[in-house]
């Protein structure tokens, strides 16, 4: 009979739903887990199932042959509705399975044994099993084992799940409006190498202007990304009263401690645009990877005016200046550009190519974009930040 849709059933299912993995791909570490359990056990079939409304979706699977199967008459449903061990020595003599289907016919189910998987909330979402088509004990050692196997596939699923939700707030970080800024034109987009990542971009509108950021946090993942976070507050809470020299220099005092421990440093380049004149006062901390591409056809690169932060050793901030001309076009990017080429600062070049006939800021950044989404297994995140100044 169908499985009844309470209040329960439904926080399980959205709970199931939330973590975005049925019809997913089949992954590695999964595998890995069900081949293992498969050969410690000796057992003819392993799996991992996730258990749908009416549908079992096997994330990983030995043995079956088989993607999905019906909810209806599955040993996975009797599985999720306690906390412990489900055992079943022969299902022939069991009188909760005896006449059930996948006894009676294929796969022949005699010897059965699953331990549920639960959500980070506590909802238990699916199975880790083992199927045999032979009667066999199960002993309290071997069901210890099976369910320190389903632990870890919890953790590898509760893991996944914390990182997208830790992905999702790392892009609500991100300026999610673009300023009115007449004259120009401004676009920027990051995409991190993975769920969570070490760049991030930022704009301010100040009184005498507007303040954009680009920085990029030696490392990936979470450490990169709770790095990149603080230093964006650091630096956010100073751009309306500091100049961008020392806007980059207190961002360094206030975190030498956080990034000394976490054996991190980040490059970062700040830069203050006059609307009005075009001006362009800079601080470049290691960063080096500002292109300004001028209406003639001219290119020029802005260098760093100093270390990354977290390894200047007490030097003094410098800054420097540009301008931006009618027609120009400035683009910053971090330097997971240059893993799409070589990784080295002759692919500065190359992305200057990409640039050649951009039409404008978000152009200019599709163009980057574009070009890091044919690198799917690209190793480093890929930020771009561009302004342009309309033609008069």
């Amino acid at each position: 009979m169908p499985v009844p849709v309470d209040d329960g059933e439904q926080a399980r299912l959205a709970a199931l739903h939330e973590l975005a993995q049925l019809d997913s791909p089949r992954e590695e570490r999964f595998d890995r887990v069900v081949r293992l359990a498969q050969r410690l056990f000796g057992t003819s079939s392993a799996f991992v199932s996730l258990v749908d409304a009416d549908r079992l979706y096997y994330k990983a699977e030995v043995g079956l042959g088989a993607v999905e199967a019906p909810r209806l008459d599955s040993f996975c449903t009797v599985v999720i509705s306690e906390p412990t061990t489900l055992v079943v020595p022969d299902a022939r003599t069991d009188p909760r399975f005896a006449d059930n289907p996948y006894v009676l016919g294929a796969p022949n189910v005699r010897f059965y044994a699953g331990h549920p998987i639960t959500s980070a909330g506590g909802h238990r979402i699916g199975t880790l099993c083992l199927l045999d088509t032979e009667p066999r004990e199960f002993s309290e050692a071997e069901a210890h084992l099976l369910r320190d196997l389903a632990l870890w596939v919890e953790k590898e699923l509760i893991t996944e799940d914390e990182l997208q939700r830790a992905g999702q707030v790392q892009a609500n970080l991100l300026p999610r409006t673009v300023p009115v800024l007449p004259g120009f034109e401004l676009a920027a987009q990051c995409l991190p190498a993975r769920q969570v990542g070490g760049d991030f971009y930022d704009w301010q509108v100040v009184p005498d202007g507007f303040v954009l950021t680009l920085a990029d946090v030696m490392g990936k993942g979470m450490p990169a990304a709770i790095v990149a976070a603080t230093v964006r507050a650091v630096l956010r809470a100073s751009g309306r009263r500091l100049s961008v020299e020392e806007a980059l220099r207190g961002a360094e005092e206030a975190l030498e401690e956080d990034l000394q421990a976490a054996g991190s440093f980040v490059t970062c380049v700040r830069l203050h645009v006059d609307p009005a004149s075009g001006a362009v006062r800079y601080a470049d901390a290691g960063h080096g990877l500002t292109l300004v591409l001028r209406a003639d056809g001219a290119v020029e690169r802005l260098e760093p005016t100093g270390a990354p932060l977290g390894l200047s050793f007490e030097e003094v901030r410098q800054g420097a200046s540009t301008s931006l001309g009618h027609g120009d076009l400035l683009v910053s990017f971090s330097d997971g550009v240059l893993d799409l080429f070589d990784g080295t600062l002759a692919s500065v070049d190359r992305t200057r190519e990409l640039l050649d006939g951009a039409t404008g800021a978000r152009d200019a950044v599709d163009r980057l974009l574009a070009a890091a989404r044919r690198h799917p297994d690209r190793p480093d995140d890929v930020t771009v930040v561009a302004l342009a100044r309309r033609p008069a």
